[in-house]
């Protein structure tokens, strides 16, 4: 029976997913999903569908079709040999992306294919529910909620909603207010009824009245996805009840320390409502967060020889001067503890690097245990510290460790290659300088996971969707937009001051809110997180400038349906309409 269940979740896709460039291989999942022995027709049917979050969220998915056309991050054609991969990236960011380009592409389908997964659990679970199986109904609503996730997903990037009930059947595709209604019938018809305590891998009541919340704060903008949003009363006091019943269950905490939200031991932190486990459910677990924007010379893990960066995106200048501004004279590393935290400390007698290279430096290192070993967190400039390798490919050891150097500038074809250090600068542009490998202030946001051999899989760290900090947020955004600027302040104000492990960089409290300072404050808190790209639609920003984009067009704020998808459904006349400006 297992096996029947699982190859369920492979059939009745979407009949828009662009299957000639999708890798159709399923991957063998570890089905129990919490451990603790579920029936196999229940855990069968939903690990398919929770197992292709994190693929859905991948780097090259929807997590960098969310990060890479915002004003957080930006990635350049590096060195002129790596990360071209057809432009797709740069036509991203500079929002001149066309139905062919693959990063849109290759996300449409990914969420499609959850989308399918989720409706091919529902489909399984619904008659054993009928049957009375309390494990199976109590599934079943969590895949309706995963369902309208993914859907608003949909309707975030694209402006439509994929509405199916049968596998059989052709999807009815909608948009603007009818997609709203169809998301939010769908999380009220189990909001009340769905479990209280099984996340964070799992969702959970909290996380459906989140979902409720969002839907309700982006109302307007889904509604009218190219004109001036209309934010009305209804809506936002919608937002203030989900989150009040979300703060005041009781169920979440803040995280004292920031960077603990994004560690290995992250699946058990109090704050998050909704992540990806990724403690063994898969048989890859994803570590692509963490790795895709460090060094390509930093090696994350001195027990892995394998666990180097990529030179990916780093973050934009502008968003760097969003943290400059806000703290003038004083460095935002020591003012505000989600800026960065500083785990490598480097002795005295060897941090001053003047006069020294990798070819002149061979004892300016220090010693220390494997597991010990941390890379810094946050936002990361200038010279960094790691491994290195010996001229056998093993990293060089010391009594009791590994030796830690500045890092050697190995990869690219920059006048500093192997002779001088990985030095991340400000400026990082699509010029010839602004493109070599070490250019661009780097975002170390999640731990390079202790159980990760290659940078890319084996993580046990998960990835956190939905955390109470964001819930607090679009509490105070909604009470904002209501008039209520005490209450927003006292939201915002009560998620600075939650970060009190490191007291010294506790970031003081606003005086003052209004919608510019809430809009830098969401910045500054979820950062790299897949919000800021529907941030800057909500706030007007989007046909705004920054560093090597210029477009202005409101069409930009959907992306292009990917050719493939229309080309696929042609035969069935209006099926898919391409979004305007394509």
């Amino acid at each position: 029976m297992k096996k029947n269940i699982i190859l369920a979740a492979a059939i009745g896709l979407l009949s828009v997913i662009d299957w000639s460039c999708t890798d159709l291989k399923e991957e063998v999942l570890d089905e129990s999903l919490s451990g603790q022995g579920l029936a196999e027709a229940v855990s069968g049917s939903i690990a398919p569908a929770y197992g292709q979050l994190s693929w859905t969220w991948r780097h090259t998915n929807y997590y960098g079709l969310q990060l890479i056309p915002s004003d957080e991050a930006i990635l350049p054609y590096r060195g002129g040999t790596d990360w071209f991969d057809g432009g797709k990236f740069m036509d991203a960011h500079r929002h001149t992306i066309t139905p062919g380009n693959s990063l849109v592409r290759d996300s449409w389908n990914e969420v499609s294919k959850n989308i399918s997964r989720a409706l091919s659990a529902i489909e399984v679970l619904t008659p054993l529910a009928a049957e009375g199986n309390i494990e199976a109904e109590g599934a079943l609503y969590e895949m309706k909620a995963l369902r309208a996730y993914l859907n608003m997903l949909m309707l975030d990037s694209w402006g439509l909603v994929f509405k199916k009930e049968n596998s059989s059947e052709l999807s009815e595709v909608i948009r603007g207010q009818d997609a709203i209604d169809y998301i939010e019938a769908e999380l009220l018809s189990v909001v009340d009824k769905i479990n209280t305590d099984k996340g964070p891998g799992r969702l959970t009541q909290n996380a459906v009245l989140g979902f409720l919340a969002r839907l309700s704060l982006n109302s307007a903008i889904y509604r009218d996805p190219y004109g001036t949003p209309n934010f009305s009363a209804e809506d936002m006091n919608k937002v203030v009840s989900y989150t009040d019943r979300i703060i005041n269950s009781g169920k979440h905490s803040f995280s004292p320390e920031y960077f603990d939200l994004f560690n290995d031991e992250n699946n058990s932190n109090p704050e998050i409502i909704f992540a990806a486990d990724q403690r063994g459910v898969l048989s890859n677990e994803e570590s692509r967060w963490t790795y895709w924007s460090i060094a390509g010379s930093f090696w994350g893990r001195p027990e892995y020889p394998s666990s180097d960066g990529t030179d990916g995106p780093a973050i934009t200048p502008d968003f760097y001067q969003t943290w400059a501004s806000a703290y003038g004279n004083e460095d935002p590393a020591t003012a505000d503890a989600r800026f960065f935290k500083q785990n490598q400390m480097i002795p005295d007698e060897i941090a001053d690097l003047t006069g020294l290279s990798p070819l002149n430096d061979a004892e300016n290192y220090y010693c220390i245990a494997a597991q010990d070993f941390e890379m810094n967190r946050g936002i990361l400039r200038g010279v960094i510290w790691g491994p290195r390798k010996g001229s056998d490919g093993a990293f060089l050891t010391c009594e009791g460790g590994y030796r830690i150097y500045p890092v050697t500038q190995i990869k690219g074809n920059g006048p500093d290659k192997n002779v001088g250090y990985v030095n991340h600068t400000l400026q990082v542009d699509f010029t010839n300088e602004g493109r070599l490998h070490a250019a661009g202030y780097r975002v170390g946001k999640y731990q390079f996971s202790h159980t990760s051999p290659n940078a890319n899989n084996f993580s046990s760290v998960d990835l956190v969707f939905m955390r109470l900090a964001e819930i607090y947020l679009m509490r105070a955004e909604a009470k904002l937009r209501l008039g209520d600027n005490a209450g927003a302040l006292a939201d915002v104000n009560a998620v600075r001051a939650s970060r009190t492990a490191r007291p010294q960089q506790t970031p003081p409290a606003l005086s003052g809110i209004d919608l510019d300072l809430l809009f830098r404050e969401r910045g500054f808190e979820l950062y790299w997180e897949g919000f800021r790209r529907g941030d800057q639609i909500r706030f007007g920003k989007y046909e705004n400038s920054w560093t090597e984009k210029t477009s202005n067009s409101v069409t930009n704020r959907l992306f292009p349906i990917p050719q493939s998808a229309i080309d696929g459904a042609s035969n069935i006349e209006g099926y898919l309409v391409q979004n305007q400006g394509y």
